[in-house]
């Protein structure tokens, strides 16, 4: 027995499916990576460490040059 669809071309996915699949990809994206924040798996993204090392060094050179 064959399996249905076997040596047929595939179909042309409509507007509605793609759009349904990447919402259905994002989705578990999404859960999985809540999943991991709940088990301590998260990460601190790089922009943010970047963004607090600025104003760290920032705030030191404004107390030593306004001071």
């Amino acid at each position: 027995m064959t399996e249905p669809g076997a040596g047929r071309e595939p179909e042309e996915r409509r507007p509605e499916q793609v759009r349904l699949n990447r919402l259905e990809r994002r989705r578990a994206r999404i859960r999985e990576e809540i999943e991991r924040n709940r088990r301590g798996e998260y990460r601190v993204p790089t922009w943010v460490l970047t963004a607090i090392l600025v104003l760290l060094v920032a705030g030191w050179l404004a107390l030593i040059f306004l001071s």
